[in-house]
């Protein structure tokens, strides 16, 4: 099948979803098109249990589809710049130290606590997998997924600046994650013998700083270009270049485009915000990546559904999924816990905020997406399974009471 019937089949389909929900289900959209694939997923398997090969048309478009490469090469910088484009610099200025802390300090803490916890539970299962890879896979189910996350905030009713705190955290956790997954996978590759701490320091720090700095450039560079002109269809060109060149010359230059377009997004934003763009309803570069945001969440949640049609389960790698979903929780916990404790001397935390946290700690498609980029020798087919489970529960379970559980907590404080 060509590439403009398979896109167009997409469109359509999620275009489907997207009405089926808002008409009748009435959930967030991203929860909603997830769950009306997975739904469609599990008729389809079930119809081709009883008739094989009755539903090869649409396990074949899905199965054409290189997920890792649509979400990390094309949507990814889509979907982050358009996602800090909204976020309140005043606010994010204000909890800056939290952002900082938790996007860092807690991923570490949550990549060698999830890491050395999978190592322990494989080896009760019999399974022989490299502690080094078991960090690996650590390293991409740790962050939280700001296109998960920014989505259902939305509708959570949580207080500002606890939604600014898991926003915020989010956004940069994204790119810090993809920067630790890459630097794990260079040391994977090539082995710790042909890489000194100094080699591993550099990576990390050319991929996360040098992402920092090139998104900072970018951000005033589209500033100003924006600022000299007013006309929004040029404007609206200039923020496109902006994250489509500016995302594949990141990558060409071996930094973290992740990180680039989520601080371009919140000077470009934040900028503009501050010159009385954000309230005029007329400004259209704002209602232009809205609508971006909302039609590539649509698309990215629908194919993350339908992933279930090309992942392979057994029941040993089912149970283990299932205990992962609590290692995984339970790890989130600790990486909020310590960092949120220590800083509670000197930055006030909102009442409940670690449990917040915590459950409002969403895994989304980048966390997918990596799992689909490991080569097979380093057990890409028993980690995929097991990522795709953490998600799905993640969005679903997750998505759907954060809401109600912030409500439960702060009405028992009163």
């Amino acid at each position: 099948m060509q590439s403009y019937e398979i896109f167009t089949f997409i469109i359509c389909l999620a275009a489907l979803f997207t009405y089926i929900n808002h008409r009748y289900l009435k959930w967030t959209p991203t929860i909603g098109i997830m769950a009306l694939s997975l739904f469609t997923s599990l008729i389809v398997l079930i119809i081709n249990h009883f008739f094989p090969g009755g539903t090869k048309p649409l396990t074949g478009i899905i199965a054409s589809i290189d997920f890792h490469s649509l979400l990390m090469k094309c949507m990814l910088g889509f979907l982050l710049f358009a996602g800090s484009i909204h976020i309140d610099a005043r606010i994010l200025r204000m909890e800056r130290m939290p952002i900082l802390i938790l996007s860092t300090v807690g991923i570490l803490i949550s990549t060698f606590l999830i890491g050395s916890l999978l190592y322990i539970l494989l080896y009760l299962f019999h399974f022989n997998i490299a502690y080094i890879y078991c960090l690996l896979f650590a390293a991409l189910i740790s962050p939280t997924d700001p296109i998960a996350v920014l989505a259902i905030l939305k509708q959570a009713g949580i207080v500002k600046s606890l939604e600014m705190k898991i926003a915020g955290e989010s956004l940069f956790n994204d790119g810090v994650a993809v920067v630790v997954f890459l630097t794990i996978l260079e040391v994977a590759q090539k082995g710790m013998e042909h890489l000194s701490v100094p080699d591993v320091s550099l990576l990390f720090i050319r991929e996360a700083g040098g992402g920092m700095a090139y998104g900072i450039l970018l951000g005033y560079a589209g500033h100003y270009a924006l600022k000299s002109v007013h006309k929004y269809e040029v404007e609206i060109l200039i923020t496109l270049a902006i994250v489509m060149g500016g995302y594949q010359l990141a990558d060409a230059m071996m930094i973290s485009g992740p990180l680039a377009m989520v601080v371009a997004g919140i000077i470009i934003g934040s900028k503009r915000n501050a010159e009385g763009g954000h309230e005029n309803n007329t400004d259209y570069v704002f209602q232009f990546w809205g609508l971006i945001d909302e039609l590539l969440n649509a698309l990215l949640f629908m194919l993350v559904g339908f992933e279930m049609l090309v992942i392979n389960y057994n029941w040993s790698i089912m149970l283990i999924s299932l205990l992962c979903i609590g290692l995984a929780l339970a790890a989130r916990w600790v990486s909020v816990a310590i960092p949120v404790s220590l800083m509670r001397r000197k930055i006030r935390f909102e009442k409940h905020a670690i449990a917040i946290l915590t459950w409002g700690g969403l895994r989304g498609g980048l966390s997918v997406a990596l799992a689909l980029s490991l080569p097979v020798e380093m057990h890409r087919e028993l980690f995929v399974p097991i990522t795709y489970m953490i998600v799905v529960f993640s969005i679903l379970v997750q998505g759907l009471t954060i809401g109600k559980y912030y409500k439960s907590l702060t009405k028992k404080s009163h």
